[in-house]
């Protein structure tokens, strides 16, 4: 599938000091999917090293036709997560 990245998240990758490829490893390897019932977004999150720390990092991205549109990318606080997933704003996919 191919890959593209919204303004949006090559403006966070320059603020927040990611790497370029950092969203597209995210996406294509992590095993860890939710739906964002507030947004209609898919997450995907990984565990990674970031600024020389273990994180959980999200990436929101939609499907278009046979294409990933990759949104924005952050490291996630400690209890986001599971936070979201326990208000059942961020749902599960199998």
């Amino acid at each position: 599938m191919q890959v593209k990245y919204s303004k949006h998240l090559e403006n966070r990758l320059s603020l927040r000091k990611i790497e370029y490829e950092l969203p597209k490893i995210i996406f294509e390897q992590s095993n860890e999917r939710y739906y964002d019932e507030e947004t209609g977004h898919f997450i995907a999150i990984m565990e990674v090293t970031l600024h020389n720390k273990l994180r959980d990092v999200m990436v929101a991205y939609i499907i278009e036709e046979d294409c990933a549109k990759l949104l924005t990318i952050h490291p996630l606080k400690k209890g986001q997560k599971e936070n979201r997933v326990k208000s059942g704003r961020w749902r599960k996919i199998e």
